[in-house]
């Protein structure tokens, strides 16, 4: 009967991918908004209205409100695409969301499809994208990450095809998914000097096949002149500057960021090392592991990188830097198939995948303003592909045994999505009860912090603090939320008492804890893509005000 199953889905492989998406993603549709889903949020509602000036309204997301296009370093494309599913459903979590799975989707079926040209197990490939961590955490936020990677790999679908068949028409399309992929995240750009290299491998020459990269080149120039006409700053080389600006301000060097991105690509892609096992060689794998996570512990104690988090507790260290040096070793493990690439040289698809990931590896070490779970994610398919062509070239091994790691490194990632699921499900719950208890005092409800907190504060009513411009009255509440961001005490002679809320978490595990080391949206929180340990209750400080004259 199993064996019959199998078949059926071996025949059936995109049913089967829909499937298991919608299967792994449907339990987390009504997940509350968080971390930066507001600010997609804001401008999908915006653009509903005003689709030729994006950006064209002001937030309050650094504690003053300013206009919209100084605060977000996205294009605007996620915001089109949202406001078309909150336009056709509603602004609800669960229409969102399920916009969301439609992304991820395209992103699974993708991949089949690519794989299809560059490897023979394209359902495994495939399999292991939906298994991965940071793929089923992304997939279940309301930001532009997954859109994107939908668009690279499309655009690598049609680009692989069209140098293949000689199609125009295919480059043309993987050009128009290219600059769609740009202009969802910048990061999309990277795709052009990808293809580029690809293309000269393939056809060792240039020729006509370059036009297609056209397309992506005038959509930037379009957008840079587009933006600078509307706001007066190109926003593309905007966001390039503010990258370049923010490396010199965060304190950390240059092997804290290699070493932060090692952690984060060996969680996040830890899929890679559920099945190492059966695609390595024991004493060769146990050799390298033991080795790096050594050697990465002696580096993280000789960096003193945990002594730059200050809110990590001396009695966590310990726990935090055997995770931190474990992820080392399983990113060591994920950078190895960069060898797979190289032996393969000659072979221009592995040096497609292999210049894939080591560019997306580097651009999270060195080229982004900090190391996170969403500059991770891009490489997830190709990393994906290059285990599937390894295990191939292996002879398949344990095919049973790799199908139960499979299995295993899925459930894995569904416990790390579950505990990104609770700790969103406590903002809000924070701010529900703060507002059922204190909305009703005839004060006005001020609160700090941001991300999904500030989306339901301001959904009850209650009002963002704007730095340049408090004057409280006697009878106002402020709320300041303890593991948020842009925060800070009122001043003592505007407090007349001070109370706690809390709402406890009960996951062992958690996306983003200062205390715990998490930090997988960024490594400023912490070096570590989840943190296990026993998660702290995430707690509200309510201040009642007295105005600063009295």
């Amino acid at each position: 009967m199993f064996k019959q199953l199998g078949s059926w889905l071996a025949l059936h492989p995109r049913l089967t991918l829909t499937v298991l998406v919608i299967a792994a993603l449907g339990p987390f549709l009504a997940k509350p908004f968080n971390i930066d889903d507001p600010l997609f949020i804001w401008l999908a509602q915006h653009v509903q209205h005003h689709p030729a000036n994006p950006f064209g309204f002001d937030v309050n997301w650094y504690g003053k409100v300013t206009p919209m296009w100084t605060v977000t370093e996205n294009p605007p494309v996620a915001g089109y695409y949202y406001a078309l599913f909150g336009s056709l459903l509603d602004w609800s979590e669960v229409s969102m969301h399920l916009a969301g799975l439609v992304a991820a989707l395209a992103v699974v079926l993708g991949t089949h499809r690519l794989a299809q040209s560059l490897c023979k197990s394209p359902l495994f490939a495939a399999c292991v994208v939906l298994a991965t961590p940071v793929f089923l955490v992304s997939a279940n936020t309301v930001m532009c990450d997954v859109l994107m990677l939908a668009f690279w790999v499309w655009a690598v679908v049609f680009w692989v095809d069209g140098l293949k068949d000689d199609r125009g028409w295919k480059l043309a399309l993987a050009g128009g998914f290219v600059a769609l992929a740009m202009l969802t995240k910048y990061f999309g750009a990277a795709l052009i000097p990808l293809l580029a290299v690809h293309g000269v491998l393939q056809k060792r020459k240039v020729g006509t096949w370059t036009t297609g990269l056209l397309v992506p080149l005038v959509a930037l120039g379009a957008y840079q002149w587009f933006t600078h006409a509307l706001y007066g700053r190109a926003l593309f080389s905007d966001a390039a500057s503010f990258v370049a600006n923010a490396h010199g301000k965060l304190g950390f060097s240059k092997l804290d960021g290699f070493l932060i991105a090692l952690s984060f690509t060996g969680g996040c892609i830890a899929t890679a090392t559920f099945l190492a096992p059966w695609l390595w060689r024991p004493r060769s794998l146990v050799l390298v592991f033991v080795a790096s996570a050594l050697i990465g512990a002696g580096l993280v104690y000789s960096c003193g990188i945990l002594q730059k988090y200050s809110a990590l507790d001396a009695s966590v260290r310990v726990a935090v830097t055997i995770q931190f040096a474990f992820w080392i070793a399983a990113g060591t493990v994920v950078l190895a198939l960069l060898a797979d690439a190289w032996n393969a040289r000659k072979d221009p698809q592995a040096c497609l995948l292999g210049l894939w990931l080591a560019g997306t590896f580097l651009f999270a070490a060195f080229g982004n303003w900090t190391v996170n779970g969403r500059t991770i994610l891009p490489v997830v398919p190709a990393v994906a592909i290059l285990l599937a062509r390894r295990w191939e070239n292996l002879g398949r091994p344990g095919p049973t045994a790799v199908k139960l790691a499979l299995a295993v490194s899925g459930a894995f990632a569904f416990i790390v999505a579950q505990a990104d699921f609770e700790l969103a499900l406590a903002g809000r719950q924070c701010a529900e009860n703060v507002i059922t208890k204190y909305g009703q005092g005839g004060g006005t409800v001020w609160f700090e912090g941001h991300w999904g907190f500030q989306y339901y504060m301001e959904k009850a009513g209650a009002r963002p603090v704007d730095y340049d411009n408090f004057t409280p009255a006697s009878s106002d509440i402020l709320i300041l939320p303890l593991h948020n961001t842009y925060t800070s005490e009122p001043p003592a002679n505007t407090v007349t008492s001070r109370e706690v809320l809390s709402v406890p978490v009960s996951a062992g595990v958690t996306t983003w804890q200062p205390e715990l080391g998490a930090g997988f949206y960024s490594s400023v929180s912490g070096p570590l893509p989840f943190g296990f340990g026993r998660v702290p209750a995430e707690s509200l400080y309510i201040y009642k005000l007295k105005h600063t004259g009295e």
